[in-house]
């Protein structure tokens, strides 16, 4: 008599939509790979154009160079890139000095809360950021003014306990990658102690981080478990799993890709939930699924909450003809 295998248990998997790429990430790439197109390799990039390993790998074997400092790139004329996440002021003053030819990846979400930075500073406002400390970001836009302009406030904790260092109006600026509702939290305090603060024209969280966080929290409460493809030195998609936790699924993980998943903890998960940073490419969360599909007899669906149709241009010495 043959022995039957087990029938593979049956798993639903709810989909987040939008997920992944936003306009921003998606132009930084462009921008490395019309480079290594029109000028050729190498190219050099001064910091992980964006935060995904597997992107950055890719880009790798087409040409590009990764460095963390200027003084890591050879006076060759080869050009280089400046990540997505914005740099300070000097990195492209030292680049003219060294008459180094560079393209400005940064996101143009995070340059508008550099012009704010830079507004406030010239209004003579002493200027409060909402972000996190040591991240690429939040570096850049420290550094469009001068050291000591901007107090950085992280936390609740923080903002109960800010002292402003001048008697000169206050404002604030955030970080585009936040947690929605920890930073409401910080901008309800800092409102309540400093009446006149001046808010952002328009909210500095981006788009695309709104519209992830609030797809994981219209199925969080409806998942067992919850997978978020993305990178841990990546703000937006550790927020992400921090949002599937508060959502109503505690059961919420970052993994980089298939390989990463502890299989043995999905006993008794019926219903999973997945989503993707936004530099995070969508290849990966293909991956997954497949990975579940050869354990599990899977049903996909789709939960759209937003749809996104933003474009940013690329840098004029990319589209101009030559």
């Amino acid at each position: 008599m043959t022995r039957q295998e087990p029938a593979s248990p049956p798993l639903k998997i709810l989909l987040c939509e939008p997920r992944g790429f936003c306009a921003g990430v998606d132009r930084a790439i462009q921008i490395v790979e019309q480079a290594l197109q029109q000028y050729g390799a190498p190219v050099y990039v001064r910091h992980e154009i964006v935060h995904n390993r597997y992107v950055v790998d890719d880009l790798k074997k087409k040409g590009a160079v990764f460095v963390e400092e200027l003084d890591e790139v050879p006076d060759e004329g080869a050009p280089v890139i400046f990540s997505a996440h914005g740099v300070p002021k000097s990195v492209p003053a030292a680049a003219r000095q060294r008459n180094l030819f560079y393209l400005d990846a940064t996101c143009p979400l995070v340059s508008k809360v550099h012009r704010e930075a830079e507004r406030h500073f010239s209004d003579d406002r002493e200027t409060i950021l909402i972000g996190h400390a040591g991240h690429p970001e939040v570096i850049g836009t420290m550094g469009q003014l001068p050291p000591g302009a901007v107090s950085l406030v992280e936390t609740a904790q923080d903002a109960h306990q800010f002292a402003p260092k001048t008697d000169a109006q206050l404002a604030y600026i955030t970080q585009t990658t936040l947690s929605l509702d920890d930073t409401r939290e910080i901008i309800e305090i800092l409102t309540s102690r400093f009446p006149d603060i001046k808010a952002p024209r328009k909210d500095d969280i981006c788009y695309a981080t709104t519209n992830r966080q609030q797809a994981v929290k219209a199925i969080a409460h409806r998942c067992d478990a919850f997978l978020i493809v993305g990178a841990t030195n990546s703000s937006n998609s550790m927020r992400l799993v921090e949002v599937a936790a508060r959502s109503g699924c505690p059961n919420a993980v970052l993994v980089r890709r298939a390989s990463d998943i502890d299989w043995g903890s999905f006993a008794g998960v019926n219903t999973l939930g997945i989503s993707a940073g936004a530099s995070a490419p969508e290849v990966l969360v293909d991956e997954i699924i497949e990975s579940f599909e050869k354990r599990y007899q899977i049903s996909v669906e789709t939960i759209t909450t937003a749809t996104e149709d933003i474009a940013f241009k690329l840098p004029r010495e990319l589209t101009q003809s030559n």
